[in-house]
């Protein structure tokens, strides 16, 4: 079993393995997902107007596995090798068996994610989620959806995974922020259970 760290204080569980995956994996698992994932840039609602998203993202999953969010609904492609490997791997630690996957291209420092709870329908009462980090290290932060003020940054690395289970989509919301320094590339996956509903 590898080592982690426990990140949240209370209201949740959040496990971070600073690296999951060797330096050599993770080259290779970023070269791959880069130039054979069917990146797109999609546009979405946020509080009722069109918005193109501040990244590439890109569906995968088991057939029939669709996501909807922000106005938009994903219909899965089919699973790679490379993304097969990835989620056998992680679920060596999670106590679920993952059946989509939600990936994120940052390109450079300008690319985000906003304020957000993964809590949508499809996923369940209390989601399980594994991020996986490839490429350049990005600040990942918590906030208390009802204490604002209650903030927590985490630094993804390189081959890092970063599995949220429990209340933690209950009373955590999280983002990634813009940077004012320039930033290379950065891949994300978050491997989810999409539910019959």
């Amino acid at each position: 079993m590898k080592d982690f760290q426990s990140i949240l204080p209370h209201d949740g569980d959040v496990r971070f393995y600073p690296v999951f995956f060797s330096a050599n994996e993770s080259d290779r698992y970023k070269q791959e997902l880069q130039h054979t994932i069917d990146w797109k840039q999609r546009p979405i609602k946020i509080y009722g107007k069109e918005v193109l998203q501040p990244r590439l993202t890109a569906w995968y999953g088991d057939a029939g596995k669709l996501y909807s969010y922000s106005g938009i609904t994903m219909a899965p492609l089919p699973w790679t090798d490379t993304l097969l490997q990835i989620k056998q791997r992680i679920e060596t630690v999670a106590p679920v068996t993952f059946n989509s996957a939600l990936l994120n291209l940052y390109r450079d420092q300008n690319d985000s994610m906003g304020w957000h709870r993964d809590n949508e329908r499809e996923l369940g009462i209390d989601p399980v989620i594994a991020s996986v980090s490839f490429g350049a290290a990005r600040t990942f932060q918590f906030r208390n959806y009802k204490e604002k003020t209650e903030k927590y940054d985490l630094e993804l690395t390189h081959g890092s995974l970063l599995l949220m289970q429990g209340k933690t989509q209950h009373v955590w919301e999280h983002g990634l922020p813009r940077r004012s320094r320039a930033v290379a590339a950065r891949i994300n996956i978050t491997f989810r259970v999409i539910k019959d509903i």
